[in-house]
């Protein structure tokens, strides 16, 4: 469990400690003195004699796809679906993820494609689907003078 204290004020408190080291007071009187765990001051000493590296790797589970294949991903949906023998022109979750596997051969569900998605800065949209009868001049007219009337009387 974490110690209570900013990362500042227990950086401090350990170069402290390692100070009381330094000028011979046993671990047991450090910890003591700092009100933590013997163990804890023994694994500072032992950690200043021979300090860890750093790592180089990131953390976190590498990726599955890298860069390059991000942007030869966004290459083939630019393509279009109907490019992918898709019957519509428009792109689903799943048929992306359809897609990422025959480029690469990595599966992803839904929710993974969601995230490939958001990393390349795409977004949701629905397709707007409007009906052939549709008469933008009669939706007009009807909402400057059918509309006023339903609203008065309503």
């Amino acid at each position: 469990m974490r110690p209570y204290g900013s990362d500042k004020q227990l950086a401090e408190r350990r170069v402290r400690g390692l100070k009381l080291l330094e000028q011979g007071k046993s671990a047991k009187e450090v910890a003591e003195l700092l009100a933590l765990k013997e163990r804890s001051v023994r694994r500072w000493r032992q950690e200043a004699k021979s300090p860890k590296k750093k790592s180089e790797q990131p953390r976190g589970r590498p990726r599955h796809l890298n860069d390059e294949q991000m942007q030869q991903l966004e290459q083939e949906l630019l393509r279009g679906a109907y490019a992918h023998g898709y019957a519509e022109d428009y792109w689903t979750l799943d048929r992306i993820g359809h897609v990422i596997w025959e480029l690469f051969g990595v599966r992803f569900g839904s929710s993974g494609v969601w995230y490939v998605m958001d990393r390349m800065g795409w977004s949701s949209q629905k397709v707007q689907r409007l009906a052939i009868q549709r008469d933008e001049e009669k939706i007009v007219s009807w909402k400057r003078r059918v509309w006023p009337r339903i609203k008065k009387v309503a």
